[in-house]
């Protein structure tokens, strides 16, 4: 077994490097808010959100249209939500609630 000065000095330093991997972050955020390489993301992440999730969900979408269905239900629902409110938090997650309701109720196999 490991003395005690030797476990203290272990947990110290894991302590000390934890709370650093948590504290810089913040001490970064200054100049992140600046950034304009930040601000451009922000503008253009929503967007890039949505044709990943659009990828990604019809990417295997079969032939037959009652497995078709509820995804582009799902799709037609987050387009025009986001259309009509701006939102793309709003419309990825109604999007998303409109997929997993028609898939697991009417069309599911």
């Amino acid at each position: 077994m490991p003395d005690t000065r030797y476990l203290l000095l272990a947990v110290g330093i894991s302590a000390a490097v934890n709370w650093a991997l948590r504290a810089v972050p913040f001490g970064l955020l200054g100049m992140l808010r600046t950034s304009r390489v930040v601000q451009y993301l922000g503008a253009r992440m929503p967007a890039g959100v949505m044709v990943v999730l659009l990828v990604y969900c019809l990417r295997d979408l079969a032939p037959s249209w009652s497995s078709a269905v509820a995804p582009l239900a799902a799709l037609v629902v987050t387009v025009a939500l986001y259309l009509w409110r701006r939102n793309a938090l709003l419309s990825i997650v109604a999007g998303t609630a409109v997929n997993v309701l028609l898939a697991s109720t009417f069309f599911a196999s």
